[in-house]
């Protein structure tokens, strides 16, 4: 006989493995609950973050076409210094004194002529980036729309999720401090410690068919004997679970049912 925490009650190991898989049974339908509305957080933190790249990205896009746009400004102007070169150079032309210098100036126009040429070309390839863009910020704009209505829904259907919820957990909760009452701290934290490694969450597990419940190897006929005789705490010797035979389980059934 053991106390509890509580009151100085005195606790048998038997109350003790009721209570340890009573609370199992009420922390495994607190997972439930956190496990459904688990993945809603998740997806709504994926939209979110899916919304900001695109965003990020539009924006981005949006930064280029003005840059090009910078630069095919530049390239016009350099077109009509260019042209106002050529005009100048060719009036320059009617009045030379011989024909090198004549020649010089038609030099300087077919390199004037040349940047022209070449401006144009530069400045068709920008226009052809621009346009090339503007498509991409297009499809990422209908494709952020949609993100937006998927995320509208999501955060709605986790809002209704909660509400749905909350209170069953709230007195799911309540039902697991009640149950840790009668189990000593020692214990308790051994429990804890048990659920938090495993990865079902399961750290008291019912024999089935001569194996444990939680790793499935089999368990030698002493320690199930053991387990009868609810004489002490029993735990499966390949995985760490604390083992709780049929009994201990009709037991909690029943408390249930009362």
């Amino acid at each position: 006989m053991t106390t509890t925490k509580k009151e100085g009650q005195e606790v048998s190991v038997e109350q003790k493995l009721i209570a340890l898989y009573n609370l199992q049974q009420i922390d495994s339908q607190i997972d439930k609950i956190k496990i459904v509305r688990g993945e809603l957080p998740l997806e709504v933190e994926d939209l979110e973050d899916e919304i900001a790249g695109l965003e990020t990205r539009i924006s981005n896009f949006e930064k280029e076409i003005a840059k090009l746009n910078d630069f095919v400004s530049g390239r016009e102007n350099a077109i009509k210094e260019s042209e106002a070169l050529i005009k100048r150079y060719q009036d320059q032309q009617m009045n030379v004194r011989n024909s090198r210098e004549y020649d010089s100036l038609s030099k300087e126009i077919e390199f004037q002529t040349l940047e022209i040429q070449l401006a144009e070309k530069k400045i068709n390839e920008a226009k052809l980036k621009i346009e090339q863009l503007e498509e991409e910020i297009a499809k990422a704009k209908e494709a952020l729309d949609m993100k937006k209505q998927d995320l509208d829904a999501k955060k709605g259907e986790l809002k209704d999720i909660v509400a749905e919820t909350e209170k069953e957990e709230q007195e799911l909760l309540k039902k697991s401090k009640e149950n840790e009452q009668y189990i000593e701290d020692r214990l308790l934290y051994a429990y804890k410690r048990i659920r938090s490694n495993a990865r079902n969450g399961l750290a008291v597990v019912q024999i089935e068919r001569d194996a444990c419940g939680g790793c499935f190897n089999k368990i030698p006929p002493q320690h199930q004997l053991d387990i009868k005789l609810h004489k002490k705490i029993i735990v499966c010797e390949y995985c760490g679970r604390i083992l709780v035979d049929d009994e201990i389980v009709e037991a909690v059934k029943g408390k249930k049912e009362e």
